[in-house]
């Protein structure tokens, strides 16, 4: 008898990883291959809805949205680069999706849930938002006065990613995604990152880092029973999903937290390869 298919519930009870209140220093190390958080977390027991059966939703109402993008690119290896011709098809997308008349690709990452590759990141594991608003608008300066040195600047800006599955679904480790409006502005704890050759250990994990203060930063969240989650189960390499990490425009919905989290409910599930690529939607004076 042929296997049958799996098919996504209306939802699913699952645990998502949040900040502890006790903990103190905040920090992400990256290495090739590796993470490690210094901060404290637990999981906590959350339902997580079908998108598919809601909506539609939309970035200025709740943070993301899914759109159809089929793309051209085969080769993943290589299309990661602010330059690539990968980056090229996210502007497009992302000028259609938000109206800016400027947007600057900063680049990609693949991330597996599998031990496939050395080189590739695991998913976020936790509940975040990729900055800081102090280093979204650190990242929106340095990225518009590079990309347009005379510019008349800008009234409005969106670090964005736009999150891809490479892999055919069912996808163990689909994205979670929890809506604007469900979190206070006022939630949210710094958490920066760290880059170096190999994660320190120790009390060097703690030690004081010089110009901490100057690095990029992510927000990290504590529980909250008020928090709305939601997936898009089945993702197919023809879809993306746009997630706002930072909105400077606070009258529309201006962040997404996020995380990954693994579907048991899916026992044919396969490992979740996928492309986040980040970048900066500008709305400018030279337009108006």
């Amino acid at each position: 008898m042929p296997n049958v298919p799996s098919q996504p519930l209306p939802e699913v009870a699952v645990q998502i990883t949040y900040l502890l209140p006790t903990s103190r220093i905040n920090r992400r190390f990256w290495a090739p291959g590796e993470e490690y958080n210094t901060g404290v977390y637990a999981p906590y027991d959350v339902t997580i809805r079908n998108a598919r059966l809601a909506g539609p939703f939309t970035a200025d109402r709740h943070g993301f949205c899914l759109a159809s993008h089929p793309t051209a690119i085969t080769d993943w290896d290589t299309n990661y680069g602010p330059d690539s011709a990968y980056a090229a098809e996210v502007v497009a997308a992302v000028r259609g999706l938000t109206g800016a008349d400027l947007v600057v690709p900063m680049g990609g990452m693949v991330r597996t849930s599998g031990l496939t590759s050395a080189m590739m990141q695991p998913p976020a594991a936790e509940a975040h938002v990729d900055f800081t608003t102090r280093s979204a608008q650190m990242v929106a300066e340095r990225v518009y006065r590079k990309a347009r040195p005379e510019g008349a600047g800008y009234d409005r800006f969106i670090c964005f990613s736009l999150w891809r599955a490479l892999s055919p679904p069912p996808q163990d480790m689909p994205l979670a995604l929890c809506e604007a409006g469900s979190v206070r502005d006022d939630e949210g704890t710094a958490n920066t990152k760290v880059d170096v050759d190999a994660i320190p250990t120790g009390d060097a994990l703690f030690a004081p880092i010089a110009g901490e203060e100057d690095m990029v930063a992510a927000t990290i969240f504590h529980h909250s029973p008020d928090h709305r989650w939601w997936f898009f189960p089945d993702m197919t390499p023809d879809e993306v999903i746009f997630i706002k990490f930072h909105d400077s425009d606070h009258s529309r919905a201006w962040r997404a937290p996020h995380t990954a989290f693994r579907d048991v409910s899916r026992p044919d599930a396969v490992e979740r390869r996928s492309m986040e690529f980040r970048g900066v939607a500008y709305f400018t004076r030279d337009a108006s």
